[in-house]
């Protein structure tokens, strides 16, 4: 069990509340007792031995408290490990002592914000500031990492375990790591505080959030990804959107023109083809409505021609990595456009991993950057889909990758036909995509569809083949697979597995 005796303790807490009991315990424990400032004063007034830092370290308190114990001989006792000679010798020659338990508790930073922020007793950011603690959280985090050695206590809320453990004067090895553990998670979640605290104030504030009641800020720097060449200043809504963009665009080939459409971060447009101007008429045409105040982003350079067509259509913003002289004075004429240079290499600096506010926590995880190629299929079926069916099926896949799910995308070798995203079924998305295509005139006879998910049920398939589908790319995994399957065999309908989920929400 690696039991360990507690013979001297460090203790410094702001908060002196509850801690009484464990003073006097310690006391009767004979355990050493060292402490700074106010925590050594009352202790002293409990009527209890104790030696100030000071008196050890040999250096007073200095700048008004803000160093105490910051030095060797605090920081050695701390982090020492019994079991390494050299450390020992070193404590020998040093004349410094070993602690077994350090119990801090630190100042109340997150606690003065939030008087602040509701303007009690007038706080200054001075005030704010002096309430980060250093010292502590240095000697909690060395204490944590030598939990072989040194049971620490970060919270009054722990004052309970370490009353029963001071009943015997031991602790377990398990006892110390399990303490090490909150202690790290607390001195995370204060820093994190602090950081908050500082974006606060130093971010850019938004005109409003997703709505004109909320209030949003910005926390980042823009200008390494964009030079705004023109426009109103970005907004909650634009920034989503770009965002939405700029991921989606990468998926792309480059040395292929290519242009999408967005709306409310989902794709009502996109097509590669030939030239650009080519490539913006095929994505305008599939959703020639949600297009009306949607984003553009093209892969290439923005011609005279094809800034002549995008310019007849209202949108909010136009991302692009270069722009013709000619095209540019023409975009801009309308001083809200907002058009921005897009830099190169930009995705390198771009975070790998998202976050999300939710409950009383965030969450996080990878950014979804998988690309499917060809050599990632799986041909599951007995007709194999031909060489533009294959091209089909890869646009179809990356564009549902991006689309809110349940999410279905049809389209055929060069162009984004329709799309059904954010549905509560994949079979409302499809119905949905399937309308969208009929309302604007597109052809889906020889049109591939894309799932984000797998088929639990074989309607999906059955609804796309006599909507005119031949192809179906999608990750597999269900236990009803082979149902699928069979009605593609049974209808000469390729399908293809890519093994990999896209699931956006």
């Amino acid at each position: 069990m690696n039991e360990k005796t507690i013979k001297k303790a460090l203790i410094s807490v702001f908060n002196k509340n509850g801690t009484q009991e464990i003073i006097k315990l310690l006391d009767k424990n004979k355990v050493e007792i060292y402490s700074t400032g106010g925590t050594y004063q009352y202790i002293i007034n409990l009527g209890i031995k104790c030696t100030k830092i000071e008196d050890l370290t040999g250096f007073p308190e200095i700048l008004s408290g803000r160093v105490k114990t910051l030095h060797p001989k605090v920081f050695g006792g701390i982090l020492a490990r019994s079991d390494n000679e050299q450390d020992t010798t070193e404590l020998a020659h040093y004349q410094i002592p070993t602690f077994d338990l350090v119990m801090i508790d630190l100042y109340p930073f997150a606690d003065t914000v939030a008087a602040a922020s509701v303007n009690i007793e007038g706080i200054s950011e001075e005030e704010i500031i002096e309430k980060i603690d250093i010292g502590g959280v240095a000697m909690l985090r060395a204490a944590a990492k030598n939990f072989n050695d040194i049971l620490v206590i970060s919270s009054k809320n722990q004052y309970k375990i370490l009353e029963e453990i001071l009943q015997k004067n031991t602790s377990t090895l398990s006892q110390r790591r399990n303490l090490a553990l909150a202690t790290f998670e607390l001195t995370a979640n204060y820093d994190k505080k602090i950081f908050e605290y500082f974006a606060e104030i130093s971010n850019k504030t938004l005109r409003y959030g997703e709505n004109p009641h909320q209030k949003a800020s910005f926390s980042g720097n823009l200008e390494e990804i964009f030079s705004q060449l023109s426009g109103k200043e970005l907004s909650y809504n634009n920034l989503l959107d770009v965002d939405a963009a700029v991921d989606l665009m990468a998926d792309f080939d480059a040395k292929i023109p290519t242009v999408a459409i967005l709306k409310h971060n989902n794709a009502c447009g996109c097509a590669t083809a030939t030239s650009l101007h080519e490539a913006y008429k095929l994505a305008f045409a599939a959703d020639t409505i949600s297009a009306f105040g949607g984003v553009l982003i093209a892969n290439q350079k923005i011609d005279l021609e094809t800034a002549q067509a995008m310019d007849s259509l209202f949108f909010e913003i136009l991302i692009a990595p270069d722009f013709d002289e000619n095209a540019l004075i023409l975009l801009q004429n309308k001083k809200n456009r907002i058009i921005l240079h897009q830099k190169e290499n930009q995705q390198d600096i771009q975070p790998k991993t998202t976050f999300r506010t939710l409950l009383n926590g965030v969450i996080s995880q990878e950014k979804d950057i998988k690309n499917e190629t060809e050599k990632d299929l799986t041909f599951v079926t007995n007709k194999k889909p031909s060489s533009d069916e294959i091209k089909a099926l890869l646009l179809a896949n990356k564009l549902v990758k991006h689309s809110k799910s349940n999410a279905i995308i049809l389209a055929n070798s060069s162009q984004m036909l329709a799309s059904g995203v954010g549905q509560t079924s994949r079979i409302d998305a499809l119905k949905h995509a399937i309308e969208k295509a009929l309302a604007f005139g597109m052809d889906l006879k020889g049109a591939v569809m894309a799932s984000d998910a797998f088929f639990p049920f074989p309607d999906c398939v059955e609804i796309a083949y006599n909507a005119g589908i031949v192809a179906v790319i999608q990750p597999g995994g269900s236990i009803k697979d082979k149902d699928s399957i069979a009605f593609c065999d049974n209808n000469e309908i390729s399908m293809v597995f890519t093994g990999v989920r896209h699931f956006k929400h």
